[in-house]
This record gives structure tokens, sequence and C-alpha cells, in this order.
């Protein structure tokens, strides 16, 4: 069994401990806000999840696992159409550069998909209260600790610095979401 969960406990909690997880968590985000996020990690995850499939790692997990079109849709239901998108930030493009370089790497694409899809289905069960429109990023298929063990199944310790990447990035992330202009999302919630 892996220990990946202790290994990873510091980035972990350094990530939940940014400003912009209080901000989701208080019920209150501006739907723009939560938009800018939906849209930076659909773009990760676009990335992920195609490696994901080339790499077969898919193949041994519950299907629905892949949360690139629920992110999708969840942006284009608080994003209208005729605006230009939301900024990614430069975590996002770094990520995106990361994961060119782990292209064909499955155990490293396997601890993104651990910290990633897990959050989804750990955390993000709480976070889907409190989003803005339907939250589909955070609904999952059948029994969500069979998904969990299905993915806990396929981690081992050797990830673990690739996953501590992971919740880095994640932890940039929310400091560059909080760097953007605030006030310019807060006044359209009025």
């Amino acid at each position: 069994m892996s220990n990946l969960k202790e290994l990873t406990k510091q980035a972990h909690t350094d990530a939940e401990r940014q400003s912009y997880v209080k901000v989701l968590m208080s019920g209150k985000i501006n739907p723009k806000f939560y938009a800018t996020y939906l849209w930076n990690q659909h773009k990760k995850y676009d990335i992920l999840e195609a490696m994901a499939a080339v790499n077969g790692i898919f193949i041994d997990l519950p299907p629905g696992i892949s949360r690139k079109m629920h992110i999708e849709k969840d942006f284009l239901e608080l994003w209208d159409d005729n605006e230009n998108p939301p900024p990614l930030v430069p975590s996002t493009h770094e990520y995106i550069e990361h994961m060119r370089g782990i292209m064909a790497d499955p155990q490293a694409i396997m601890a993104h998909i651990y910290v990633l899809h897990m959050g989804d289905l750990s955390g993000g069960q709480m976070i889907s209260k409190k989003v803005p429109g339907e939250g589909r990023m955070y609904q999952f298929d059948g029994d969500l600790n069979l998904v969990k063990e299905a993915i806990r199944a396929k981690t081992n310790d050797d990830m673990a610095d690739e996953a501590k990447y992971v919740f880095q990035s994640a932890t940039n992330l929310f400091k560059e979401l909080m760097e953007l202009d605030i006030e310019h999302y807060l006044e359209q919630t009025d």
C-alpha cells in the first residue's frame, strides 16, 4: 500500500491554506472569478487527460473519470460567449510545459491524476455546494469510494516528488488568481 498521501501531506496542506481556497469555500465567489479558475484548470486537465489516454492510464480506471469536458461545460455556463477568454496565469503555462516534459512517463502522469482527480473526488464534493453553476467538475458516476480506490491502486511512493509538484502548481495557481484584478470581479457582483 502506498504512503503517497502521507508523503505529500505538507504540500497538500499548503495548497489548502491559500486565500483563494477560502474565497472558493465562502459560497460567495464571483462567477467570473470562478470561471477564470475553471479556464485555467481546463487547460491543465486537457493536456493531462490527453497524455493519460495515450499512455493507457484510464484503461483500469472507472469510466467517467475524465474531467475536461465537465470543466468546459461549467466554464461555458458562467462565461459569456462574446467575451474574450479569461487570462491564463503563469503557473498554468508552466504546468503545460512541465507536462510536455513527462509525456512518456506514465508514473509521473498518474501522480497528476492522483492529486487533481482525487481532489475533485474528495474536497471537490464540499466545493461543489459552494460554487456558482452546476459544478459538473465534481460530479462523478458511480461510488466515489470505488473510484478513489481505483486511483489509489495505481499509485506508489515513487510518485511523491511529482505529486508535490502538482500541489505546488495548485498553490501557485491560487496565489496568482488572487493577484488578478479582484476589485474588477467584486464590482460585478453588485
